[in-house]
């Protein structure tokens, strides 16, 4: 039986490992770093710290060794912080085996160098791009973890191993549906976390629908314009990867990045929101990266400039929008 070995017991690393478990068709393991967690999923099938009382497959082992995660596995599949993805795949390289297909789940794009996820893992790993694939799409963890109906994007440039990888983690709640656009399923699951800390502090000031729907639809607008400027398909953005998880993201209270900004919205400070949250809201750190690579592109993407101004130049959220409000005025074409 093909063995899936999980890196990252946080909430969407496991809820993405019980739908392997669920679907059958592979021996999952989980390898996490705390070991109550390890402990709880192992002998209770229970997540305490993300999923209190959801019941989680029986069939799902965890460990806290990274070596036993990964022996003999034919899927990697990692679920951590984006910008510990580097650090991390350093200790864990000499432990992945060769002929392995590697699976980010993250999204973001690593501060400093603007690399998306798939191309540090083909950096660290040295692998070819036809053994890294992404999975992308309006992914709440919580829900699948209550395994409520959900879709996503399995990208990878070789069509076989995302074929494969579907049929690994199709489950009767959980459809995958396969993409050779690494790119586009990147670009789409990083920005949108950056246009839903917008919309959050548009929520968190008293603002509508009206101004979310605008955010989201000019969000889309600016990742498709990076998108495509890297290569992408602009079709990949107008589904799952793309305004499937904008929309998800931007509009639920599941969201990090949304519930994020709508505290920040309210008045509190960056260094109170920073403090009261628990897990990690990848916008915050990867705005600035994002907005790297625009420029580097000759990209505008002005909804991701004002949330690097309120994020990392403390610019207050009414100036943020202010500014936003205050371009010049142009026709709308998609993609402008």
């Amino acid at each position: 039986m093909t063995k899936v070995a999980v890196l990252g017991s946080g909430s969407w690393g496991t809820a993405f490992a019980n739908v392997v478990a669920d679907a059958g068709a592979a021996e999952v393991v989980v390898q996490g770093r705390r070991a109550s967690v390890v402990e709880a999923i192992d002998a209770r099938n229970e997540n305490p710290d993300y999923f209190p009382g959801i019941a989680l497959n029986p069939a799902l082992r965890a460990t806290t060794d990274p070596a036993e995660a990964l022996f003999g596995a034919d899927v990697v599949v990692i679920a951590v912080p984006s910008q510990t993805l580097r650090a991390n795949l350093t200790a864990w390289a000499p432990l992945v085996p060769r002929h392995a297909i590697v699976v980010s789940l993250m999204k973001g794009i690593e501060v400093g160098t603007s690399c998306r996820m798939s191309e540090v893992i083909a950096q660290v790993l040295q692998l070819p791009e036809g053994q890294i694939a992404v999975v992308s799409g309006p992914n709440l963890a919580r829900e699948i973890a209550e395994r409520e109906p959900a879709t996503a994007v399995v990208a990878c440039v070789d069509e076989d191993a995302a074929t494969r990888l579907q049929h690994i983690c199709k489950s009767a709640y959980f459809r995958p549906y396969t993409n050779t656009d690494v790119v586009g399923a990147e670009v789409g699951g990083a920005v949108k976390n950056v246009i839903a800390l917008a919309v959050g502090v548009a929520v968190g000031m008293g603002f509508g629908d009206n101004a979310k729907a605008s955010l989201i639809t000019r969000g889309l607008a600016e990742t498709v314009r990076l998108a495509v400027s890297l290569g992408a398909d602009e079709h990949t953005l107008a589904g799952l990867a793309g305004l499937g998880d904008l929309v998800a993201t931007c509009s639920s209270p599941l969201s990090r990045n949304r519930t994020f900004g709508e505290k920040l919205g309210t008045g509190m400070t960056l260094a109170e929101v920073i403090a009261e949250t628990r897990q990690t809201a990848e916008g915050v750190k990867s705005s600035e990266s994002i907005l790297a690579l625009a420029r580097a592109n000759g990209v505008d993407m002005p909804i991701t400039e004002a949330v690097v101004g309120m994020m990392h130049h403390e610019l207050p959220p009414a100036e943020a929008l202010l500014a936003f409000m205050s371009r010049s005025s142009k026709p709308e074409r998609y993609g402008v």
